[in-house]
């Protein structure tokens, strides 16, 4: 979203800033029983949030701080100098050992009548695009949700992994787009086993040798990949950063700039930006058969109904929504 600076300050910066990345951040790994007080607690979540998930020059502050039953719920206001940048809300285990980003009542069941249907464009031969950051774990848990999809229609779609404009994450993040893009450029066939074997263990090196990527040719492709796109003289130049803050990622710029993509994950079907509501292999699978002029055969195959957990590793969860942007 280079064109869209105004946009990433103004919400990306400021919702992504506290960097909560997952369901649950440590604040203490020290077990406990003890309950603390709402205040305490929301203080040790405010301090921990200053120290560790903020960006430099950012500070937070508490404002409010309520007891929702089993957790605190705290609202906070993070400043950049005397500036506010924005207020948010998050929550605290009683114990003080937690904090976490949102929270969900189960009380509250949502019908499968009532979710939205997506629809999409349809074609002879749908083109699946899936925006992502390496490291976001929202994007992490879009891959596992992609990959079972990709396994089985790849012969009959385009499917492929595009990356978002900016980086979020680090240099790492920087290095693993570049390992994806040309693993997806130049040996595709290794792709699908790679990404399977990063997504649960983020050894990249060692996913590069379990399938056996031709790593000569890998590393000549980003070389030629970074000349084309000044990845890391961009990097090394934090003039360059959005906001200060995020470094560029040129490679699928135009096609960023294209779609308006807003974040990581974003799923473009045929040239339409699509909200999927569940992240689970067969209710992907389900809304790119939608986007087939004819589903072919392996529409009717089964998959996982359930949610891949977001970030690096296996299991499960129950949730759909998040994202890095």
């Amino acid at each position: 979203m280079l064109g869209k600076s105004n946009h990433i300050l103004s919400l990306s910066i400021l919702a992504s800033a506290i960097i909560l990345a997952g369901v649950l951040v440590y604040i203490d790994r020290q077990s406990s029983d003890e309950v603390l007080s709402m205040t305490t607690a929301a203080e040790k979540a405010i301090t921990y949030i200053n120290g560790n998930l903020l960006s430099p020059g950012l500070v937070a502050s508490l404002l409010e701080a309520t007891d929702e039953g089993e957790i605190y719920k705290i609202r906070l206001e993070v400043k950049e100098n005397e500036s506010v940048l924005g207020e948010f809300s998050s929550y605290v285990s009683q114990d003080g050992r937690f904090v976490f980003p949102e929270g969900y009542s189960l009380d509250e069941a949502v019908s499968l009548e009532e979710t939205a249907e997506v629809e999409v464009t349809k074609a002879d031969r749908p083109d699946i695009k899936l925006f992502v950051m390496s490291y976001c774990p929202y994007g992490l848990q879009a891959q596992k949700m992609f990959l079972p999809v990709y396994e089985l229609l790849k012969d009959k779609a385009d499917m492929g992994v595009y990356f978002v404009n900016y980086i979020m994450h680090e240099k790492q993040e920087i290095d693993e787009n570049l390992n994806q893009y040309c693993l997806q450029k130049e040996q595709l066939e290794k792709y699908g086993d790679y990404l399977s074997c990063f997504v649960q263990s983020g050894n990249a090196t060692a996913c590069l040798s379990q399938v056996g990527a031709d790593q000569e040719k890998l590393s000549a492709c980003i070389s030629q990949t970074d000349q084309e796109y000044s990845i890391y003289s961009l990097y090394e130049d934090k003039s360059s950063w959005l906001g200060g803050y995020y470094p560029k990622f040129d490679v699928n710029a135009d096609l960023n700039e294209k779609y308006a993509v807003q974040g990581s994950p974003t799923i473009v079907i045929n040239d339409q930006v699509v909200n999927v509501n569940s992240r689970s292999p067969e209710d992907f699978k389900n809304i790119v058969c939608q986007a087939f002029s004819s589903e072919p055969e392996e529409c009717s195959q089964l998959l996982s109904e359930e949610t891949p957990s977001a970030g690096i590793g296996e299991g499960t969860t129950t949730s759909s929504e998040g994202s890095c942007s």
